[in-house]
């Protein structure tokens, strides 16, 4: 086996080990997460009672397992995604030009506050409009028995939804460095992109316009924020490379 062969399977292994032991550390703060929030699970939990005004019920044991793993569980995700965006950054930096690892570095608290926001902003949305909307259809006709596993349940379903979607800024601005779109793409497809927000606002919601189009609206701004965005990541590039350019 040459040299060079050997080199190259030296620097893959060596790839691999560090990789396992990002994952590693990535592994251990969420356990360490997760042991906090079952730690402060009646706290948590209060939090979210504190804003209906009935009582989740239980129909079996498992129900308070699965609740204790739920909150703790959604914590730990919350809390570690810095750490696993930290890790990830810190095993591609080498690859990567200082201005590109200066650039970079700045997504890491973006994507945490805009998955944070995006929870935020599901949870009110279900808390003010969708869960009132719901309930104003029994009207008297049936007995409410909310059980905890269903509920929270339904409002997961909800809430994760929007922390995904209010990533799509960062994850254009990130696209955009790379080249694979360009502002100019984002305008010319807008109509379709309206069309699946719409959608997904839809399928999140229940089936009242009113409230599908309070959904959508917000998804609309944001696709014109990540555009926006994106032209101001495409002109320093544009720049940058205008100023490569000249240097040769």
């Amino acid at each position: 086996m040459s040299s060079t062969n050997q080199e190259k399977e030296m620097n893959i292994v060596g790839h691999l080990s560090e990789l396992r032991n990002r994952l590693i550390v990535t592994g251990l703060f969420f356990i360490a997460f997760f042991i906090i929030g079952f730690i402060f699970i009646k706290d948590i939990y209060s939090f979210f009672e504190n804003d209906i005004d009935f009582k989740l019920t239980v129909t079996s044991p498992g129900d308070i397992i699965w609740i204790y793993f739920t909150i703790a569980g959604l914590i730990a995700i919350v809390a570690t995604l810095p750490i696993l965006s930290l890790q990830i950054w810190l095993f591609i930096k080498p690859g990567l030009t200082k201005p590109e690892r200066k650039a970079s570095l700045s997504y890491i608290p973006a994507i945490f506050l805009l998955f944070v926001i995006g929870l935020v902003f599901g949870y009110l949305m279900f808390i003010k409009l969708i869960l009132p909307f719901l309930l104003s259809l029994n009207d008297g006709m049936f007995n409410e028995l909310f059980t905890v596993e269903k509920y929270f349940r339904f409002l997961l379903r909800i809430t994760i939804p929007f922390a995904i979607l209010f990533e799509i800024p960062i994850i254009i601005m990130f696209l955009t460095s790379l080249g694979v779109i360009t502002p100019a793409f984002l305008r010319k497809t807008r109509k379709y992109a309206y069309f699946i927000l719409l959608i997904v606002g839809a399928l999140v919601t229940p089936p009242d316009v009113i409230l599908q189009l309070a959904v959508a609206i917000p998804l609309f701004i944001l696709y014109e924020i990540s555009i926006y965005l994106s032209t101001i990541v495409y002109r320093k590039k544009q720049k940058r490379h205008l100023e490569y350019m000249e240097q040769q």
